[in-house]
């Protein structure tokens, strides 16, 4: 170290920024540099004391306090003053510098040191005045972790260079003011009004409101239109008044209404509504707000923030990312513990998911329901999720609104640069119980003893405007009491409401389409294509581009798939690529996402094909022509929660395209079962809520266990009425074809659940000709010729693979008694069809015939829907496993249902 004793100051600056970047990640220096510090900092914890090495005492401290300066942003967020109503936890080690080879002694001395920071030669009291009030005081950070220090470098940049904080102008300060008015006045004029009622308040949390002001404030003069926002109920009716626009008024008649104005049948309490709003920021920038209606189950709206921002930004915005902010608010003990809050981060940055960066705000009560956080979570803090990603994370003092404002404007210019998902954790407190009549003292005596004494940060804020002069307590006064005035009129204007008005969540989109439950679903629809226009089609989808090679199997598919063309016979692959080839050339853009869907998990599909010896793809079905609207094919995460909640979001806004989730395997759906239940299966009914999303299903009972045989028809089914979703289980290729062209050309939109097959894939019986695919449309119900109908004894109505096995049986053995009949639509239920084919045979026996056990797939169904019907049920027996494990006994089963339906013969 002698070496540096003569260096000078810009030099010693220069050594101290290698030094820095060192400290943060060591590959991002050369190596003789890397390997000088790495020696550097081995002898100066090993023989600092010991005459083996003297290094020169002034550069030694240099090189401590740049150890200092990186300890502070580093770890200055342990040890801040961000929680408004406990005292935090004690970490080790300390950032006291005697830590770091310090003295008190050194306090007055000037280093270099303080280049790094920004504020040139300072004394070592300065530089360290100057990291405690940069990060150790209403706001923490968390972002030396991120790896990139390009990302490290401009946050760096920023913060320093502020001491993380603003000036604001009197009016800038007025303003923060109002929205804390509205918020604080907002609640507490409810919870005299409404007493006892349930409104999950935001009193606490209410900087919350000032938060959301500002990042669609500054979101908007840094170039975004649309803000898409979700969140659970803590706090839903105060952003619903005082951002959304909402009127009070209906906000207040919902709190005592008895019936809806408009066509919903059950609706939903009024901290789970949605709403949707033009509004105009105090510069004059008009912005579109979207707040997603959502269940109580926490944390399941974020995938359809998700899913439904990137809609936007693909089909409004034309890929910009810089257009379109989601906002996904959370509570403290759910971000922390909810697993699809990690299936949404793992979407962040891939292709097909991303959208250009999520910013994550907290409500950082402290409590989850009753349960103290130390016993909520393993992590240090709730937002440790977001370490995944790599993405900054602040926490901030909700009592300190300029704190909050500063860290949200801050944010929003990195999501912006950056694409980036940022976290704001603000620490505030939850002033009553879970809900209005719970009692949060049982459990939490003293924390709620501190609460209790604790001002709200409206008057915490009045106080700070009254010393800095900008508005006295007077004044401030007499705006709350004017506030108050004003929802007392619009109190009065609620009671003069005769019905709940709930505006139906993206009414514009869906404006054109008839109520799902008031129309007839069963009512054929022409969903044909002029044969010259299939073959056209196909000769596209079959064509491989010139000058790429292609491993040889894939050049023996597209051959098998030409040749298929030639001689009029389709298998089931051929009919999906031209179902969405069709659709793609109307002027429909088509998104197929799931496990494996490219190549598809039976490898039927192969919607994009690879490039020999490269990673570059093709994708036949991108080049139908030169007018043709989007396709999409991803493979997705390993994830069914998220990525079907992603999907339903990105429906929402897509009425006019066809999107599709596909589960690798149908049994494995139920890890998204609150997405069925939630939204799918009851949206409408609940908000008035649209959706065309198509969901692949893979299901067949084909000996491969319980886990790959069923895809739980039976759980759908019992989720059915008012033509609330289709569930269907289509048997050839046309009929999949017509199916898909059905779910655009009538004028409805509503789920729809496809079983689709495993071995049917390549049923040497499973093909359907061009002409199908020309003429005609969907079939609710597919009846084989019958060449005697004078000798039908049994009439046989069954649905999926097993009609392939029955078929196959009665021809076999020219059995002429009996009538196979597939339902292949579950629901809407084509009864009328299905009494009608039984009329025709008043003297036969009916069957219902499934490859289910009778406790599962559509036996119980059935009857609820035709309870007079006569039927006999012949299906494996009763069980709780859906399938069994050995083949032989699968076999045996099957075997046993066949003979039973076959009993009795009549031979040709």
């Amino acid at each position: 170290m002698d070496k540096f004793s003569q260096v000078g100051n810009q030099e010693i600056a220069a050594i101290e920024e290698l030094y820095s970047s060192y400290l943060i990640d060591p590959e991002s220096v050369d190596a003789s540099w890397r390997n000088f510090f790495a020696g550097f900092e081995f002898a100066r914890k090993n023989f600092a004391d010991s005459s083996q090495v003297k290094p020169d005492e002034k550069m030694d401290k240099e090189f401590a306090i740049l150890n200092l300066i990186h300890g502070y942003r580093q770890r200055g967020h342990l040890f801040t003053k961000t929680n408004p109503v406990r005292s935090r936890r004690k970490y080790l080690p300390t950032l006291d510098i005697e830590n770091f080879g310090l003295q008190k002694s050194d306090l007055d001395t000037v280093f270099q040191a303080g280049n790094n920071i920004g504020i040139g030669p300072s004394s070592l009291r300065t530089i360290v005045e100057h990291l405690e009030a940069t990060y150790c005081q209403s706001i923490g950070v968390e972002y030396v972790f991120m790896r990139d220090p390009q990302l490290i470098e401009w946050l760096k940049l920023k913060m320093e260079s502020t001491r993380n904080s603003q000036t604001f102008t009197p009016e800038k300060h007025k303003h923060i003011y109002y929205h804390l008015k509205i918020a604080v006045g907002f609640e507490s004029f409810i919870h005299k009004k409404f007493v006892g009622q349930k409104r999950f308040s935001l009193e606490g949390g209410e900087a919350l409101i000032p938060a959301l002001d500002a990042v669609i404030e500054h979101g908007a003069e840094l170039g975004i239109s649309e803000f898409i926002i979700g969140m659970a109920h803590r706090g839903r009716l105060n952003v619903l008044a005082n951002i959304m626009e909402k009127p009070y008024e209906h906000i207040f008649k919902e709190f005592v209404g008895t019936e809806y104005e408009q066509e919903i049948s059950l609706g939903d309490v009024k901290y789970h509504l949605g709403y949707e709003n033009d509004v105009e920021t105090d510069l004059g920038k008009k912005v579109h707000l979207s707040l997603m209606p959502n269940p109580s189950h926490l944390e399941t709206v974020a995938p359809l923030v998700q899913g439904m921002s990137r809609s936007r930004i693909d089909s409004r915005y034309k890929g910009d990312y810089s257009k379109v902010a989601p906002i996904v608010i959370h509570g403290d003990a759910a971000i922390a513990t909810q697993g699809v809050v990690y299936e949404v981060i793992q979407m962040s940055q891939l292709a097909g998911y991303k959208t250009g960066g999520t910013i994550h705000l907290v409500i950082n009560n402290q409590v989850g329901f009753t349960t103290n956080y130390l016993d909520a979570r393993s992590s240090t803090y709730c937002t440790d999720v977001a370490k995944v990603t790599r993405s900054p994370v602040f926490h901030v003092n909700g009592d300190d609104v300029e704190a909050i404002i500063y860290t949200v404007k801050l944010a929003m210019e990195f999501r912006q640069k950056f694409h980036s998902d940022v976290f704001i954790d603000i620490l505030c407190y939850r002033k009553y119980g879970h809900n209005e009549g719970d009692e949060p003292r049982f459990t939490q005596p003293l924390l709620y003893k501190a609460i209790e004494k604790h001002r709200n940060p409206r008057d915490i804020y009045a106080d700070k405007l009254d010393a800095l002069g900008v508005m006295s307590l007077a004044e401030s006064s007499g705006l709350n009491q004017e506030f108050d005035q004003f929802l007392e009129e619009k109190y009065k204007e609620s009671e003069k409401i005769d019905k709940v008005k709930v505006r139906r969540f993206l009414k514009g989109e869906y404006h054109d389409f008839e109520n799902p439950a008031k129309t007839d679903l069963i009512k054929p629809v022409k969903t044909g294509v002029p044969k010259s226009e299939l073959l056209r089609i196909a000769e596209r989808i079959n064509a491989l581009p010139a000058g790429k090679k292609f491993f040889k199997k894939i050049d023996r598919i597209v051959e098998d798939r030409r040749m298929m063309m030639l001689d009029n016979r389709m298998d089931w692959a051929m009919a999906e690529l031209l179902a969405y080839g069709t659709l793609l050339e109307e002027g429909h853009p088509v998104r197929l996402s799931g496990q494996d869907s490219e190549r598809g998990t039976f490898a039927h599909r192969h919607a994009s094909f690879v490039v020999e010896d490269t990673d570059e793809k093709y994708y036949p079905l991108k080049n139908v022509s030169e007018k043709q609207a989007d396709f999409h094919v991803f493979n997705s995460l390993l994830s069914e929660y998220g990525v079907l909640g992603f999907e339903y979001g990105y429906a929402l806004t897509s009425p006019k395209g066809l999107t599709i989730w596909e589960a690798q395997f149908g049994d494995f759906a139920n890890v998204a079962q609150v997405i069925f239940d939630q939204y799918i299966s009851s949206a409408f009914e609940k908000w008035g809520m649209m959706n065309g999303l198509v969901m692949y299903l893979p299901h067949g009972y084909e000996g491969q266990g319980p886990e790959h045989s069923s895809g739980r028809i039976e759980r759908f089914l019992n989720l059915v009425a008012d033509n609330n979703i289709q569930v269907v289980v289509p048997t050839t290729p046309a009929n999949m074809f017509h199916l898909l062209r059905r779910q655009l050309h009538w004028n409805v939109r509503i789920p729809l659940v496809v079983f689709t097959p495993k071995s049917l894939l390549r049923h040497p019986m499973v093909t359907s000709s061009v002409d199908e695919l020309a003429e005609g449309s969907f079939q609710e119900i597919i009846e084989d010729a019958v060449p005697h109908p004078e000798k039908i004894s049994k009439v046989v109505f069954t649905f999926g693979k097993l009609y392939y096995d029955l078929h196959k049986r009665q021809t076999e053995e020219g059995l002429l008694n009996i009538a196979i009949i597939r339902v292949e639509q579950l629901f809407p239920l084509p009864d009328g069809q299905i009494r009608s084919i039984i009329a025709k045979n008043p003297a036969a026996e009916v069957l219902w015939v499934q490859d289910e056990p009778s406790n599962m797939g559509a036996w119980q169904h059935i009857k609820r829907f035709l309870p007079d019907v006569p039927f006999k049920l012949i299906s494996r027996p009763a069980s709780a496993s859906p399938a069994g494990g050995l083949m032989y006994q699968h076999n045996t089963r099957l075997k046993r249902i066949l003979d039973t339906v076959f009993e009795e013969r009549v031979l040709a």
